[in-house]
């Protein structure tokens, strides 16, 4: 009795200890984030793209500082955060793919590629300049202009998965 009251007082000691002497984080994004990192910034990404979605330009970049700002304890700032986003569509193309024996399409691919400075005024050596490019097949039947809207969020969706991992992950 007099061992098990020892143990339990022992083992309670060590748990009130512990926080005290060390700090672990973890994070359910796979964000690796310097704490000295307080905000970002995600400038107004420019279509340089041959084929221009008009409303491309906005969306990726509110959908870029949305992810910040719903996976990550950084602030939005206007101007030069600690972590800095510029960028430009490069891409947007539909084409053919799949082709059958009659020579026609049975699955289209639509593209969007977008070029990426990331600037890390934390930790410049983790700074990048570098591409991105995703896609989403849609059937030949399938009208282009119907379907559009829900290939690019496909799409915009797994290049801002690309982009926040490349610049708040360590992987």
């Amino acid at each position: 009795m007099i061992l098990k009251r020892t143990i339990i007082a022992a083992s309670l000691a060590i748990v009130l200890m512990v926080p005290n002497g060390c700090k672990v984080s973890y994070s359910f994004t796979g964000a690796s984030i310097p704490p000295e990192a307080k905000t970002f910034s995600v400038q107004l990404f420019q279509n340089l793209a041959s084929i221009v979605n008009p409303t491309l330009a906005g969306y990726i970049t509110e959908e870029l500082k949305s992810r910040f700002l719903s996976q990550t304890r950084l602030s939005p700032v206007v101007d030069f955060g600690d972590f800095a986003f510029s960028g430009q569509i490069t891409q947007y193309d539909v084409t053919p793919m799949a082709v059958q024996g009659n020579e026609i399409a049975a699955q289209n691919r639509l593209t969007i590629a977008v070029r990426i400075k990331f600037v890390n005024a934390i930790d410049p050596k983790q700074s990048f300049e570098k591409t991105f490019s995703q896609y989403a097949v849609f059937g030949s039947n399938q009208n282009f202009v119907q379907v559009e809207q829900a290939l690019v969020q496909e799409i915009v969706e797994k290049l801002i998965d690309d982009i926040f991992n490349a610049a708040a992950s360590n992987w």
